[in-house]
């Protein structure tokens, strides 16, 4: 199997697990990372800057369903063929939480509702993301290209060596 390295994101440790991997609590939040081709969507999320859709999984809904919500809520994406590729164990000090990790194509985007957090939205390539991506790191720049690799290896049976 794969091994990813460690991040850090402020204070906390982020390990990631990959898929089939599950984790042993439900998970306080779900990222997705939105592919259309080569370029994927990142938002521009204030206090944080650009990123993909990310947030917290409400009491009424399931991991799945809130990254589809984040996605819809801060890029107005809408998604097909979304994919488990894993989660992130995240701890600080003796606290450990879990994040649902997703990847996904875009097949539509509607217009961003100024009522949420997003204050832009743009495809970008792998090349363009370590300038302007709001924590990058090994580990993040691994999952991105984890997450397209997830995508082509469900889509054209590609080897990814993931």
């Amino acid at each position: 199997m794969r091994r990813f390295p460690c991040g850090k994101y402020g204070k906390q440790t982020l390990e990631f697990h990959p898929a089939p991997f599950r984790a042993p609590l439900r998970a306080f939040a779900a990222l997705v990372f939105p592919w259309r081709g080569e370029k994927v969507l990142i938002c521009d999320i204030e206090d944080r800057g650009w990123c993909v859709p990310s947030g917290r999984v409400e009491p009424d809904e399931c991991s799945l369903e809130a990254a589809i919500r984040e996605a819809k809520e801060e890029s107005g994406a809408d998604l097909k063929d979304i994919h488990y590729i894993g989660c992130y164990r995240v701890t600080q000090r003796e606290e450990v939480r879990w994040v649902d990790i997703y990847a996904a194509n875009v097949v539509g985007l509607t217009d961003l509702d100024p009522q949420f957090e997003s204050m832009g939205r743009k495809f970008v390539t792998l090349e363009e993301l370590p300038d302007i991506y709001h924590l990058w790191n090994p580990l993040t720049e691994s999952l991105f290209k984890h997450s397209k690799c997830v995508l082509e290896r469900h889509g054209a049976a590609k080897d990814c060596g993931g």
